[in-house]
């Protein structure tokens, strides 16, 4: 395992990038907006089943193919943004449902939020190649094998991810949950989380090999 020394720079990094604002947080905070702390949670624990993907092909060297293959990586990119659309486009009709008989409108299952959340993540190629690029950084070789390294550090990475989506999680739902309850504000909730997920796609298509 790395040495502690080499560890805290790692925590204090891992800790600011996963504090840093992106499509995972963004994500999150939309599902907790639409359908509560639950569905948020949910959605932090998928996201996190998505980095434990990467972290695995990062230690066995799957995600480099994403940084040399352009066919690859446009090809996964664009499976994502596909997936980010047809997301946009079930919201946009679970807002419409809403108007018309709020009554009926059963919420997503939780299960099903952990399994967006968690294909979202992985249809995102920008995730592996930060991995990729992040992880090797901290890597001692004479500490034991490398992979074994990697995944170690992708796990502590992981954990403060999910905390921090956890936290973000709780302060959004402790200011959403006043404005669910009407049938109005929650349509546009739907909007607005169909327009974040619009804007995750084209983010994801305009991304770029770096």
């Amino acid at each position: 395992m790395p040495d502690l020394a080499n560890l805290w720079p790692f925590f204090v990094a891992a800790l600011a990038l996963n504090l840093t604002p992106g499509a995972d947080m963004t994500y999150v905070i939309a599902r907790t907006a639409t359908q509560g702390r639950a569905a948020g949670i949910a959605a932090s624990f998928g996201i996190a089943g998505g980095s434990v993907v990467h972290t695995m092909l990062a230690a066995f060297g799957v995600s480099a193919i994403l940084a040399h293959s352009e066919a690859a990586f446009i090809t996964v990119k664009a499976a994502g943004a596909a997936y980010l659309l047809y997301l946009a486009w079930k919201a946009l009709v679970a807002g419409a449902v809403r108007a018309t008989a709020p009554q009926h409108l059963a919420p997503v299952p939780l299960w099903r939020l952990f399994a967006e959340g968690m294909v979202t993540n992985i249809l995102n190629p920008k995730v592996a190649l930060f991995i990729l690029a992040f992880l090797p950084q901290f890597v001692e070789p004479q500490a034991g094998p490398v992979w074994l390294q990697i995944l170690f550090l992708g796990t502590l990475f992981n954990i403060s991810g999910t905390v921090v989506n956890c936290i973000v999680t709780l302060s959004t739902a402790a200011a959403a949950g006043l404005l669910r309850g009407s049938a109005g504000i929650g349509r546009w909730l739907n909007r607005l989380s169909a327009l974040v997920f619009v804007g995750l796609a084209i983010r994801l298509a305009l991304a770029e090999r770096r």
